[in-house]
């Protein structure tokens, strides 16, 4: 392959940040194939837009309130979406005249904004005002992975409420050793665990939560099990699996 296909192709997969999207041949991989289709494609320009919540701003309510859901989509993910379309120009200005001498800040641009506009474009889709209920499948692996379903709320709060800084609480599926994990993400897109999939996330980023909750990102965390949207996380389980 050479460099110009070389960098194409890093566009897309620095854009990720979490996992790998495609190999360096443009083949893509099966896991989260739906997702990536729906959150990466752009528009007939050419530009990456701002999914719209599934909800209303207030649907959330009294768990997390609607001043901070019109902030954290409106504003935070926006921005998110405004520096992918910048970086992508700007790499794809590189490409067109040969020009690299950036390329380590734009490539640096396009994981962090990319991985905030994918883990985002999750998060608003693991809440909802009805919590349904989880999977068959879902439960076996909690089970089978943390003992129990309780284990598992017991890990995930510890693991997303200790979080260094700013950054992501994870519930993901581990294919080659068939396993749900929970992982820390301190900024998302930094230490990843590239055989790791993503399904269920927690942005503990401070504009997540600061409004209602000021400095008890544990009180947020537990108000968050109280909106998981089980029924979509179960939906979004099952097609991970059956990728692989």
């Amino acid at each position: 392959m050479d460099k110009r296909n070389f960098l194409k192709a890093l566009t897309l997969t620095g854009a990720t940040g979490l996992f790998d999207l495609r190999n360096l041949n443009g083949q893509t991989i099966g896991h989260m194939e739906t997702i990536v289709n729906r959150v990466f494609a752009p528009d007939e320009t050419g530009k990456y837009t701002l999914p719209n919540l599934p909800y209303a701003y207030e649907a959330l309510e009294p768990h997390i309130d609607r001043q901070t859901m019109q902030l954290h989509h409106d504003i935070h993910h926006q921005g998110y979406v405004n520096g992918l379309n910048n970086a992508t120009e700007k790499v794809n200005e590189a490409i067109k005249v040969d020009d690299y001498g950036l390329i380590k800040h734009w490539q640096r641009e396009l994981a962090f904004h990319g991985a905030g506009h994918f883990m985002h474009s999750i998060f608003w889709e693991n809440m909802g005002p009805a919590q349904g209920k989880r999977s068959s499948s879902l439960e076996k692996y909690m089970k089978g992975s943390f003992g129990s379903f309780d284990s598992f709320k017991k890990y995930f709060t510890a693991a997303a409420t200790a979080v260094e800084g700013s950054g992501w609480g994870i519930l993901g599926y581990q294919p080659k050793a068939d396993k749900l994990v929970v992982l820390q993400a301190e900024k998302h897109q930094n230490l990843s665990q590239w055989l790791t999939v993503p399904f269920l996330v927690i942005d503990v980023w401070e504009h997540a939560y600061y409004l209602k909750y000021q400095n008890r990102r544990g009180a947020y965390v537990n108000a968050f099990f109280n909106v998981i949207n089980w029924e979509a996380v179960s939906n979004r389980f099952e097609k991970i699996r059956g990728g692989y």
